[in-house]
């Protein structure tokens, strides 16, 4: 999974970009772009990374996604389903930046700086962006940039979206730092099932365990176990949201953990709630 610096193709007479996709599987490398993100999903469930952080996706979510923030949606490798998404790309740095700059927009403006990590629209307000993208994307030429500033507006009145990382920003990658971080966020989302020791994540870094460890924090702000951790939990918390007919135990030896013991005290580490407790929440 290498973090891939995309350039999204714009056309001439473009500002706004609407991409429709409907494939077997999300595209599954970290990647980022100058573009902000705004991706509607409409079939299809997995995993969002978002830099350090996770976050499960499920059909009816919008997302925004920052301009140059790592991120990939991975598909669930035990579904079938295809994906569907419907994403709107711009660059408020770009061409569109003097726009951004007019008196009547600084307040849009400062809603785009205010989210630099990214964020998931609120269930309660999805039916209303999705219908605003749908009419930018019926829209043509001055109607359309009308439209867009339109969904715009209305998302800067949403009340408190949810940030996708919370917490220090990683520290900034180039392009050779970002393929490494990316093979091993890779390594960790295709082996958190088995064991992985340090040396041998360490390995596939090409580094020393001891300068590894140090690598990995500062780029992520965690430790490696305890991003390892998170992705256990994480996937763990999707199958008992789910309704999996597995017991805890299972799910928790499923998940890459060694014990039940150790699975109760991350899970409540990383969640707040114990896992039965979750999954009861999950029942109601």
């Amino acid at each position: 999974m290498k973090v891939l610096q995309f350039t999204i193709p714009v056309a001439p007479d473009k500002n706004v970009i609407v991409q429709k996709d409907r494939l077997p599987y999300f595209y599954p490398y970290l990647h980022r772009h100058n573009e902000i993100q705004l991706t509607w999903i409409q079939q299809g469930s997995g995993t969002l990374v978002a830099d350090n952080s996770m976050h499960a996706f499920r059909p009816g979510e919008i997302y925004w996604l920052a301009g140059n923030q790592p991120h990939v949606f991975r598909s669930d490798k035990e579904k079938d389903a295809s994906a569907e998404a419907f994403t709107l790309f711009f660059d408020p740095n770009g061409k569109l930046a003097p726009v951004f700059d007019l008196a009547e927009l600084k307040p849009i403006r400062a809603f785009i700086d205010k989210f630099p990590r990214g964020f998931k629209v609120p269930e309660r307000a999805v039916p209303t962006i999705a219908s605003l993208m749908q009419e930018l994307d019926r829209s043509k030429g001055a109607l359309q940039f009308t439209a867009f500033i339109h969904l715009l507006h209305h998302l800067r009145g949403i009340a408190d979206p949810e940030p996708l990382v919370s917490g220090a920003r990683p520290a900034a990658v180039n392009e050779q730092e970002g393929l490494r971080i990316g093979a091993i966020y890779d390594y960790i989302m295709k082996h958190y099932e088995t064991d992985i020791p340090l040396d041998d994540i360490a390995r596939h870094a090409n580094m020393t365990p001891q300068a590894f460890c140090r690598y990995f924090k500062k780029h992520t702000r965690l430790t490696f176990v305890e991003f390892l951790h998170e992705v256990r939990v994480h996937e763990a918390s999707k199958l008992l949201a789910a309704g999996a007919e597995e017991s805890i135990a299972t799910i928790a030896y499923r998940c890459g953990f060694n014990s039940i013991a150790t699975f109760n005290r991350v899970f409540k580490t990383v969640t707040g709630l114990a896992p039965r407790e979750f999954a009861r929440e999950m029942e109601e």
